[in-house]
């Protein structure tokens, strides 16, 4: 597929109007909320401070990988991208039945979600599937590498399904780093301040050498490591060598006093 012809790069610290023109779903809708609707009183509102920009690709098939702080991510980082930036969702949100179904299956469409198919195995299966038709499409593939939120600001340990995404698909990984969206929605809180967050991007990571290598977990885990030093640079939180479900887990348990058993599939 030819892509159309992009302008020129925006400038790092400024944010400068998205070029949306990418083929998928909804993206009329996508077009809509991010230029119309949602887009410019967020920037008039919120001021994101973008840095970086010039290193997202302006064309072909790679992967964005960011930490993770708040819901509020996901509006934040593709509104300073120029081209449009899609995630996986829950398939559930693409299912729904009546005006409210029908609504909700058009608005995750149209802000570049795609649902998580869950019939041939786990969830992570299905956003590898998701993610390689996204990337097969020569489009940009959002991911939060830690796999949920963060808890208490700090970077927790990635899951290594985006290095075998990266690697399977043989496309670069642009590291992100978002700062501040947690104090603007932190948990619980659709908006608790009208600070501007920054968003960081970093050069794009080339795995290439690691080429024929997806099904080595030493390489994945490599890779996944590479990437999350990366983010740290980036957002400058301390990092933390496990996975943030386990880290909520285990706090969860401190708080209640309940014995600090840890299954297998945490470690």
């Amino acid at each position: 597929m030819t892509e159309p012809a992009q302008s020129p790069r925006p400038e790092p610290g400024r944010v400068h109007p998205v070029d949306d023109s990418g083929e998928g779903d909804g993206k009329g809708i996508y077009f809509l909320l991010k230029n119309v609707l949602i887009g410019p009183p967020v920037r008039r509102i919120f001021r994101p401070i973008v840095v970086g920009a010039a290193n997202v690709p302006e064309t072909g098939p790679a992967i964005i990988a960011s930490n993770h702080l708040s819901y509020s991510d996901w509006i934040f980082m593709p509104l300073v991208v120029r081209r449009r930036v899609t995630f996986v969702a829950k398939s559930d949100y693409f299912t729904g039945a009546g005006i409210k179904g029908r609504f909700q299956r058009g608005f995750f469409k149209g802000t570049g979600q795609v649902p998580i198919d869950r019939s041939g195995g786990s969830a992570s299966e299905g956003a590898m599937r998701a993610g390689m038709k996204v990337l097969e499409r020569g489009e940009l593939f959002g991911i939060y590498p830690e796999g949920t939120r963060s808890h208490d600001g700090r970077l927790y340990k990635g899951r290594t399904g985006v290095a075998r995404l990266a690697l399977e698909a043989k496309v670069p990984v642009i590291p992100c780093g978002v700062i501040g969206t947690d104090v603007v929605a932190p948990p619980g809180k659709v908006v608790a301040s009208f600070a501007s967050p920054t968003i960081k991007f970093g050069e794009p990571l080339d795995f290439s050498r690691y080429e024929g290598m997806e099904s080595d977990r030493l390489i994945l885990r490599a890779v996944t490591d590479e990437i999350m030093y990366k983010i740290m640079e980036l957002s400058g939180q301390e990092y933390i060598d496990m996975y943030a479900t386990k880290a909520k887990l285990l706090e969860g348990r401190a708080v209640t006093g309940a014995p600090k058993k840890v299954r297998k599939t945490d470690t």
